[in-house]
């Protein structure tokens, strides 16, 4: 679960890591009552909403006076912002946040993360801070260190040292930048949280750490630990087809392909759309239905599918183990007789009681096309669609 830059950094002080003095509104009103309370001569006004490259689409402005921040407010409320990460379909700035500038001297990058492969804890750390971490990695990697920790309740001086070594610090500010980590370190794990991204980390000229903008993402399968933090969620910035797949317990992403995906489990869906992308075509969503679905659940995941305009055939492959294939076959067939599904539809079945589920379709009368196996379900449902 993705959470706004200003309750990040809320969170984030908790633990006692240091961020500008800000304040957000829902409304311009209400933004610049709130406003009249900050101690500054500048004004940082940012746009909150979930994707990186703000600045550049206009979504950061640095204004003088209470006078200018009210006008840019109100000219960036409700305004469409399309940056490298929202795609062309962009998102609607609906809350604003407005926070004390600072006195900058030095940028720098800092990320905390879960490294999967190594089932360890990572951070990443730069002296190219402010700038996409991404280019930075392709032009000078040796300007980036991962540094990757056991789990621990508490995060050792020797590794605070390693992550904050690139950024050459004084003394000073060396301690600080040990404490910012350890800070870092107890929120990430107390929280589980899956990334902490600091971008820019800044010294000011005073000599102070100070996170100038953050990202944080948390683990939506230990949410029930925390409800304050799911609290924080905010739907207007998620994709209403993909909110309803949550309600239904459903793990649906949508993708701009043109071939409805329905799976059990994740390894076989990256599989299937992987083959669906080696016959030509490129697959319109990701979906898993999971190991035990129901005839409603499944019901559900084909209205989800048909949802998308985009979507001109559709391919179910099932794996049997859990999941029964008599009952994913009767939930396809009600389902079908419910809706009006005028794009062809390809089924293959593995497993669990395959050639009961095989027969539910052959009699239903429906318009299906069988498939033996994986390969065959791909080139059906492609050669279909054309």
């Amino acid at each position: 679960m993705n959470i706004h830059e200003h309750q990040a950094k809320q969170i984030l002080k908790k633990y006692g890591v240091a961020v500008p003095n800000g304040v957000f509104g829902l409304t311009v009103e209400e933004l610049i009552e709130k406003s009249k309370s900050l101690k500054t001569n500048k004004y940082i006004l940012k746009a909150q909403i979930h994707a990186g490259g703000r600045g550049k689409a206009g979504g950061v402005k640095i204004l003088d006076s209470i006078e200018e921040l009210k006008k840019a407010s109100k000219e960036m409320m409700g305004k469409k912002l399309i940056t490298h990460q929202t795609g062309s379909e962009g998102k609607v700035v609906r809350r604003l946040y407005v926070e004390e500038s600072s006195n900058i001297e030095k940028e720098f990058y800092l990320s905390c993360l879960v490294d999967r492969a190594s089932s360890k804890i990572a951070f990443i750390s730069s002296d190219q801070g402010g700038v996409d971490i991404e280019e930075v990695a392709k032009k000078n990697p040796e300007k980036i260190i991962t540094t990757k920790i056991n789990y621990s309740k508490e995060i050792s001086n020797k590794d605070c040292e390693n992550i904050i070594k690139i950024f050459s610090l004084e003394q000073k500010a060396q301690e600080q930048a040990k404490n910012l980590i350890k800070a870092i370190y107890k929120m990430f794990v107390s929280t589980d949280a899956s990334m902490v991204e600091i971008n820019p980390l800044i010294l000011t000229k005073e000599g102070n750490l100070i996170c100038l903008d953050a990202k944080v993402n948390f683990d939506d399968n230990a949410l029930f630990k925390h409800p304050e933090i799911a609290e924080l969620r905010d739907l207007s910035e998620e994709d209403p087809i993909e909110i309803e797949a949550s309600k239904h317990d459903l793990s649906y992403i949508k993708l701009d392909g043109s071939i409805g995906c329905m799976v059990n489990g994740a390894g076989l869906a990256m599989a299937t759309m992987d083959i669906i992308k080696l016959y030509g075509k490129e697959p319109a969503n990701f979906l898993d239905v999971g190991g035990g679905a129901s005839k409603e659940k499944v019901t559900e995941a084909l209205k989800l599918i048909l949802s998308d305009k985009n979507v001109k055939g559709i391919l179910i492959n099932i794996f049997g183990g859990i999941m029964r294939c008599d009952v994913l076959a009767q939930g396809v067939v009600n389902a079908a007789k419910d809706m009006d599904i005028n794009v062809p539809l390809v089924v293959r079945l593995a497993g669990t009681n395959f050639k009961e589920g095989k027969k539910i379709l052959d009699s239903s009368g429906l318009k299906l096309i069988s498939a033996e196996n994986l390969d065959d379900a791909a080139k059906k449902i492609v050669g279909a669609i054309k």
